[in-house]
């Protein structure tokens, strides 16, 4: 594997991948949560998605063991394992590539096309959940602030949607620091999610692509 793209990339972003091997070394260190479909993980430089792949992998893995005979369920918690990786990227092939390579990895495991409202709602998803901005600034390319989908699935192939500002949340540290000028507050009072929407079927989250292109 190729660890850099070019010297130049190297000297302006400090662009350098991760190796595999140890990828699923540093994974290991947190093997339970890998393997749970519901936990979220943030990739704050996502790069191509070499740690990111590598979770959906895993999460996949989890799908396929407990729900592998169940097709309805299979497909619903494949879809919430994609549902619960973020990231951020500054350089714009690279985010790219990201979206397409976990789309693939998730296409792949569910033998769908293109065609399938499972893979439009699965593209829908990475656009929202793989930003393109500065994980420094919290903002987007296009100076706004970077906000992520927080979803759940609720059962019966209904999905829930919250949206969440990233610099909020990241204030959350400070609600645990002693004499914290938030301490007396409780989490709810400070995270309030920005939107929040009506249940989701997976044709709804799909047709979310149709909605939202120029």
């Amino acid at each position: 594997m190729t660890l850099i793209k070019s010297k130049k990339r190297v000297t302006d972003h400090g662009e350098v991948f991760t190796p595999a091997w140890m990828v699923d070394a540093m994974l290991d260190l947190v093997k339970g949560e890998t393997e749970r479909i519901d936990s979220r993980f943030l990739e704050p430089a996502c790069g191509s998605g070499n740690f990111l792949v590598r979770i959906l992998q895993r999460k996949l893995a989890a799908v396929e063991l407990k729900f592998g005979k169940f097709d309805f369920e299979k497909r619903h918690y494949a879809l919430l394992a994609l549902m619960c990786a973020y990231g951020i990227e500054l350089l714009t092939d690279n985010i790219s590539e990201c979206r397409g390579n976990m789309l693939e990895v998730f296409a792949d495991y569910l033998n769908i096309k293109e065609a399938d409202d499972l893979y439009q709602a699965a593209s829908y998803v990475l656009s929202q959940n793989l930003i393109h901005g500065d994980a420094l600034t919290m903002r987007t390319t296009d100076d706004q602030p970077i906000t992520f989908a927080e979803w759940g699935y609720l059962g019966k192939g209904k999905f829930q949607r919250r949206d969440f500002r990233l610099d909020t949340l990241s204030q959350m540290s400070a609600l645990s620091e002693e004499g914290s000028l938030f301490a007396h507050l409780g989490k709810h009072e400070i995270f309030a999610p920005t939107k929040t929407y009506p249940p989701m079927s997976v044709s709804d989250i799909a047709s979310s692509v149709l909605e939202e292109s120029p």
